[in-house]
């Protein structure tokens, strides 16, 4: 008898998928694939952490709780019957790239940037000096960052930057502690927000306000609180906001400058804390005692000048020290080499061409391998931008179906499927029904405790959790 051969893509034979990465960029692209009616996806989504949601879950501020609803959609996406979520598994250790491609018709890596770039400046090895990444997953409750050693006794910290995760930052450092204690902030964090000393943050901008990079309604955010006080450069303001030079801006930069003039135009209020912003500033040297902790910063300030692609700083030569007991530098993100799969050093990013991934920039292609997200184009957007990414990709994914080589592959839970394969090297797997115990627990503690929720802080606590209350091993 002749066996039956379904082509791939078919509804008896889905063209099957590994999503690399449980943040945004993976999620909305495992939700564009399994909207494909013709061809059909089944999707494995794996993450390295046990929970999913990346940056939503770890990067998304606390008291930005609005922002992380986005996680309803995602909720949809795992309800569909050809998604998996398979937790605690990491591409490079427990699986290579190359047993994937073993077991997936195509792999995609939505991995993001997890490492921050640094200001190559003298000092930034001092005790006190840190990414704003680092700080972001400490109070996110990160578990790669949750013991990690901040010192917030000091009365100022610099940040150097002006993106989003910059006022982010800044806006955790001043806000109410009270405000901040019915978050999910991490407990041990707001422990030593409610013992900090700080009580001024300055925030350093290499080139002038109508180049900040935060988008509309951050500052506003931070000159709303309750307690806290803005300062800016009004002359400076209303020279960048003049008429002749607002009308070569876009609708963001116009409305950032809009708010700023507002703000600084405003009666002062009577404030415990004050957010400085200083612009057309770089730091040089990070400043540090006989102890090797930091004491300040020296900058030098900056003009602008006409340039390709928008004004560029320039330094005058003219120097101030601002002291400080914490600097954060927030100058962008890198992505971070996948073993096994290639990677592009110069743009911290992997290789690609519209989605599709290249052995080297301009090289060939890699079979049947894709990148999405910030790991694909750089560190750029929000949130939502990583959705017009996603269908994109998925778009370039479902084109390639048609070219993918006729093979039959393991059942996933086969001893030679993933399922398989991961089980054999003793990795417990979580599910997607694994997660919603943690969330459940997570959600009832944080109500006990007045919060929204309180983060399980650590994998171990997490597995072990899940041992007690859901002992067999997790299935998809």
């Amino acid at each position: 008898m002749t066996e039956i051969v379904h082509p791939i893509g078919s509804a008896a034979r889905p063209a099957r998928v590994a999503v690399i990465g449980a943040g945004p960029a993976g999620f909305f692209t495992a939700e564009a694939l399994l909207r494909s009616e013709a061809p059909h996806f089944e999707v494995d989504l794996i993450e390295r952490l046990p929970t999913p949601f990346g940056l939503v879950r770890a990067g998304v501020a606390p008291d930005h709780q609005k922002i992380k609803t986005v996680t309803k959609t995602f909720d949809r996406t795992a309800s569909h019957q050809r998604f998996r979520f398979l937790g605690n598994v990491e591409v490079g250790s427990d699986v290579t790239h190359e047993e994937l491609r073993a077991r997936y018709d195509q792999v995609v890596y939505a991995v993001g940037s997890s490492a921050d770039r640094r200001l190559g400046i003298p000092g930034e090895e001092l005790t006190g000096c840190h990414a704003a990444t680092a700080f972001v997953g400490w109070y996110n409750t990160h578990p790669d960052f949750r013991d990690f050693p901040f010192d917030l006794r000091g009365r100022r910290a610099v940040v150097v930057g002006v993106g989003n995760v910059a006022l982010d930052v800044a806006r955790v450092l001043l806000r109410s502690r009270a405000e901040l204690a019915r978050t999910d902030i991490h407990g041990k964090a707001l422990e030593q927000l409610q013992a900090s000393g700080l009580r001024e943050v300055v925030l350093l901008a290499r080139r002038g306000p109508a180049q900040a990079a935060f988008t509309p309604g951050e500052l506003k955010d931070i000159a709303e609180l309750e307690g806290v006080s803005v300062e800016l450069d009004l002359p400076l303001l209303e020279r960048e906001a003049a008429p002749g030079r607002m009308e070569g801006l876009d609708a963001a930069a116009r409305k950032n400058l809009e708010q700023m003039l507002a703000i600084a135009r405003a009666p002062r209020r009577p404030a415990e804390r004050t957010l400085k912003m200083v612009f057309c500033a770089s730091p040089v040297e990070v400043l540090g005692d006989d102890s090797g902790c930091v004491r300040g910063v020296r900058v030098e300030e900056n003009e602008l000048i006409d340039a390709p692609g928008g004004p560029k700083a320039r330094g005058t030569g003219r120097f101030f020290d601002v002291e400080a007991s914490l600097v954060f530098r927030s100058v962008g993100y890198l992505g971070v080499p996948v073993p096994g799969v290639p990677f592009d050093d110069q743009g911290g990013i992997i290789p690609n061409d519209e989605g599709r991934v290249l052995v080297a920039r301009g090289g060939a292609r890699l079979p049947h391998t894709y990148a999405v997200g910030w790991i694909r184009r750089g560190p750029l957007g929000v949130i939502g931008t990583n959705k017009a990414d996603g269908v994109a990709v998925a778009a370039r994914m479902i084109e390639d179906v048609g070219g993918l080589p006729a093979r039959d592959l393991p059942p996933r839970e086969s001893a030679q499927g993933i399922d398989g394969l991961l089980a054999g090297r003793g990795r417990r797997v979580t599910s997607y029904a694994d997660w919603r115990v943690i969330d459940a627990h997570e959600v009832a503690v944080g109500r006990d405790l007045g919060k929204v929720r309180d983060k399980v802080a650590s994998v171990d606590e997490m597995m072990n959790h899940l041992l007690r209350t859901s002992p067999r091993p997790a299935a998809g």
